[in-house]
């Protein structure tokens, strides 16, 4: 449906009043993008801290830029949490319009200043509510409701991520994924636990690619990516962010 189609629709649910009032005030975007970020112990300091400056850095790269131009309104809102338990959630940068290089800035100076919260284990299926819960919140308009979920490891704390990933595909969310691999580590010594076993976690069967394609990631064109490991987390992260914003 173009813009214009859109906003003639819009207008005639407003004539019928078919309209929630909270709807009517808020501002049109082009997206609503919740960006969960993986904090869990499994993440060491040096690659937070990679993680962390990769969505900063992305977020004020001139491509995604020039995408965020491109839509009908150019502008988009963003939200972005890091999380480990399923009851660990803590949003760093709240609902921010980005519509240009002042508002990035300010999205990655805010992101940067912020402490890093506790971490514990991992559980895909309490980020994938929380930030549902974020979408329900949002102060901005969109057709479009996208959750950027990112991490190195398998569900392994709280419900079955299957089972939250039904109830977001219910509203008609949309999940990505984005599977951090570290076959860049220098030793494969980290697959390993102490006992000598494969620690499937972060190496499950099938690859953690299969993994969030067949519990993570659903909706009209869901998709994951992967970064070798935290150093390409950055690029990676730009390419997903232009591939989500260009689906206008």
């Amino acid at each position: 449906m173009c813009f214009l189609r859109r906003i003639q629709f819009f207008l005639l649910l407003i004539a019928f009043g078919l309209v929630p009032n909270n709807l009517l005030a808020a501002e049109p975007v082009d997206l609503l993008i919740v960006l969960a970020v993986d904090v869990s112990d499994s993440i060491d300091h040096q690659s937070y801290e990679l993680q962390r400056r990769g969505y900063a850095n992305a977020l004020e790269d001139p491509r995604v830029l020039n995408a965020i131009r491109s839509g009908p309104t150019g502008r988009i809102a963003v939200c972005l949490f890091e999380w480990s338990n399923k009851d660990l959630q803590d949003i760093v940068v709240d609902w921010m319009v980005i519509d240009g290089p002042r508002a990035a800035n300010q999205f990655s100076d805010n992101l940067l200043r912020s402490p890093r919260p506790i971490a514990g284990a991992t559980s895909i299926s309490g980020a994938i509510a929380f930030a549902v819960a974020q979408l329900d919140r949002a102060p901005y308009n969109s057709e479009r409701h996208v959750i950027d979920i990112s991490g190195d490891g398998i569900n392994n704390h709280g419900p079955n991520p299957v089972l939250a990933r039904a109830e977001a595909l219910d509203r008609g969310i949309t999940i990505n994924g984005l599977a951090i691999l570290n076959v860049g580590k220098s030793s494969p010594d980290y697959l390993y636990l102490d006992d000598g076993s494969r620690d499937e976690h972060r190496d499950p069967d099938g690859n953690l690619m299969n993994y969030y394609r067949d519990n993570v990631i659903g909706g009209p064109s869901s998709f994951v990516i992967h970064a070798d490991d935290f150093n390409s987390f950055g690029e990676a992260i730009v390419k997903k962010l232009i591939v989500e914003i260009a689906k206008n």
